[in-house]
């Protein structure tokens, strides 16, 4: 201390740099702990710790806290809806329906099931999230390899990129995009507008790189056995699927929040089950997931930490400014580094902020950076890092050598053309 009352300079030098470690420390064991889940224990047993630790050692103020919380709290309550969705279309057979279809349109034809699963996976990937992709399609896609006799690995490893790639086109596909396009400014109609040729591209460019990388698999022959006749679609799943989406439009228009949408559709699909006796209260509690939208919450104050900490600082002078070509080239460069060295969520959180004043096109730059580059790692993604975990509970080996020289094609081929058609559509929609 300097005198009696006031910090000297060394002392908050210190002080600072202890909170800089601090928050450094806390967030990588997050990570580590999200990417090993120990004992098989919720991404939330470390992070919520961690978060508590955060504010209680002054590395962030209670206000800087909420006011994080705050932010993400509508974000956590609409990834709550749209998961909730999703496991009630997956108890109405949706799933498996689509699967039986495809199986029956591929006959064994491996060029064509990977086509199918393509087309299959983008839709559902944009349209009730990447987590659908991965936990309820990758299971289905395991089951229609077995049954129509190809190899699995093409159309498995496409679940994984797909749930990254395919996640750009609305801003209920990912829980980064719902980050986006509260930061962005857009109504839902223009952010999906703005996407579409992005996604559409990006798509596109994972099919050709699969195709040749996989050839060998896919030209390998499989029998063709009959697979007798498909389920029904369960119209009751689809038609209010269908109507969420309209309400995500009409309350854009209107200026309601998109969550109010989510949450009906949740409310119709759940209260449906729950009348019938197929759910419990527990049941719809446990399909929200409260452990991850725990930890979302806690790795966002986690993430605020170190920011307010040098790390903006430190990408401020990195990130590009402006939207022209070369400056969201750069952008999108930077968001798929960052993504693959601390996850797409914190690097989401982290970019946001500083982008988001150059306008909505910078702010979308980030977006493919950090939706198609985690597909070069393990730890890109939590979607990836789960669909891991759900690959080996089949038994199937993943290469990580095999696995990086894929995303080592696949992330700039994708990534570039993209970026290239966002500039484009900017100019246009």
């Amino acid at each position: 201390m300097c005198g009696h009352r006031r910090p000297c300079p060394e002392d908050r030098a210190l002080n600072s740099a202890f909170a800089e470690i601090l928050s450094v420390v806390l967030l990588v064991a997050v990570l580590v702990w999200a990417v090993v889940r120990p004992f098989g224990l919720p991404e939330a047993v470390m992070a919520v710790p961690a978060a508590a630790v955060a504010v209680a050692t002054g590395v962030i103020s209670p206000a800087h806290a909420r006011a994080e919380a705050e932010r993400l709290g509508p974000v956590v309550g609409f990834l709550a809806a749209v998961l909730v969705i999703a496991h009630f279309c997956d108890a109405e057979g949706l799933f498996r329906a689509c699967g039986a279809w495809t199986a029956r349109w591929a006959r064994g034809r491996p060029v064509k099931l990977l086509t199918a699963v393509f087309a299959l996976a983008s839709a559902i990937t944009a349209v009730l999230s990447l987590d659908a992709t991965i936990v309820l399609l990758t299971p289905v896609v395991f089951a229609t390899a077995a049954r129509t006799g190809v190899r699995p690995k093409p159309h498995v490893y496409a679940c994984t990129h797909l749930s990254n790639t395919a996640s750009l086109l609305l801003p209920v596909s990912n829980l980064t995009n719902l980050l986006a396009f509260a930061a962005s400014g857009l109504s839902f109609t223009r952010f999906a507008a703005l996407m579409a040729l992005p996604w559409l591209v990006a798509i596109g460019a994972e099919y050709l790189v699969f195709r040749r990388f996989f050839a060998h698999d896919l030209a390998a022959a499989a029998p063709a056995p009959d697979p007798g006749e498909p389920p029904a679609l369960p119209l009751f799943a689809l038609v209010t699927v269908a109507c969420t989406l309209a309400g995500f439009v009409v309350a854009s228009l209107f200026g309601v929040e998109p969550a109010w949408a989510a949450l009906a559709g949740a409310l119709v699909l759940a209260g449906r089950a729950l009348l019938r006796g197929r759910a419990t209260p527990v049941t719809v509690v446990r399909a929200a997931a409260p452990a991850f939208l725990a930890f979302v919450l806690a790795l966002g104050v986690v993430v605020r930490a170190v920011v307010d900490h040098g790390l903006a600082d430190a990408l401020g002078h990195v990130l590009p400014g402006g939207t022209g070509l070369a400056a969201l080239l750069g952008t999108a460069a930077v968001a798929a580094v960052l993504a693959n060295l601390i996850n797409n969520l914190p690097a989401v959180l982290v970019l946001l902020p500083l982008a988001a004043p150059a306008g909505p096109g910078a702010v979308l730059a980030v977006l493919l950076g950090v939706n198609i580059g985690p597909n070069l790692t393990y730890a890109g993604s939590l979607a990836t890092l789960l669909w891991r975990r759900i690959v080996h509970q089949h038994e199937h080996g993943v290469d990580l050598k095999e696995f990086t020289r894929l995303g080592l094609l696949a992330v700039p081929s994708a990534l570039v053309p993209a970026v290239v058609a966002l500039w484009g559509a900017l100019r246009i929609v």
